[in-house]
């Protein structure tokens, strides 16, 4: 029987150097998407599994979520002394995580989905085990900037991984496959990450731990979710989240479509202006 995935890890260092000076003020995370601040994305996406399965009237299985329920001001914080990369950061919450899977959600990483990216995940998890990032196709010229898959088969919505590399330089990406912001990892990771040295950017990567699954022998599988991520850790990506989910609000998209399109009609007006003169 498969282990319940009851706990899940929120990442919330980084300088947020790209949004200065901004961030001298305030940190990225709590940095206002429309009227919420961007980790409580990544934190309604956790409790969203459990309203689900409350929808679904699936008792056995709440009774384990409610198990591990905390009350308002039980949730536990832990601070990464040195900043040395996303693994050191998950690997400093090791005796909470105990011997469990677990969930890493990056909060950069904003997922406009029907379904929330990691309920997806956790249907899938509950047939595969093993170890499971969220995938995603992109363009050769920007895989430098992610860890890539190497993959083995693509089967549906899954895909077997038989190798990770940590932003491989241009023209040596393994596939078109890139990790996103959400994964499903099992507690051997925290051993991975306690003998792991560093990776690319002279910073332990939780993909090396998760790469080091494979060299044990054990699956990890890429899932390929339904729906739009937006790279919020980006001002053109905050941007872009901002207006998409300004449009999804029904008490804003009526006032906020309007708006746009008279923007896009005056810029297009401005533009054949300025082509006659």
């Amino acid at each position: 029987m498969k282990h319940k995935v009851t706990k899940a890890i929120f990442p919330v260092a980084g300088q947020g150097t790209r949004f200065l000076p901004a961030t001298k003020s305030i940190p990225k995370e709590i940095m206002t998407l429309v009227d919420r601040p961007l980790v409580q994305y990544a934190i309604d996406e956790a409790p969203e599994l459990e309203r689900s399965l409350r929808k679904k009237g699936k008792a056995e299985l709440l009774s384990v979520l409610k198990a591990t329920n905390m009350e308002s001001g039980a949730i536990a914080y832990i601070r990464q002394h040195q900043a040395m990369g996303l693994g050191h950061a998950v690997w400093y919450a090791r005796r909470l995580i105990g011997d469990e899977p677990f969930a890493v959600l990056l909060p950069d990483d904003v997922i406009s989905a029907q379904k929330p990216c990691l309920q997806q995940m956790v249907e899938a998890y509950e047939e595969t085990g093993g170890s499971m990032v969220a995938a995603m196709r992109v363009s050769s010229k920007d895989a430098s900037s992610y860890g890539m898959l190497d993959i083995e088969k693509e089967q549906g919505p899954l895909v077997s991984v038989r190798g990770m590399v940590e932003k491989p330089p241009l023209g040596h990406e393994p596939s078109n496959f890139a990790v996103i912001g959400r994964y499903i990892l099992p507690p051997t990771i925290m051993r991975n990450l306690t003998k792991i040295k560093r990776g690319a950017g002279d910073e332990i990567q939780l993909t090396d731990a998760i790469a080091q699954e494979i060299d044990q022998g054990r699956d990890v599988y890429g899932y390929q979710f339904s729906g739009q991520r937006f790279d919020c850790g980006s001002k053109a990506g905050f941007l872009q989240a901002t207006v998409a989910f300004g449009l999804e609000r029904d008490d804003l998209q009526d006032e906020f479509s309007e708006f746009l399109t008279g923007l896009k009609t005056s810029q297009s007006t401005a533009r054949r202006s300025k082509l006659r003169a």
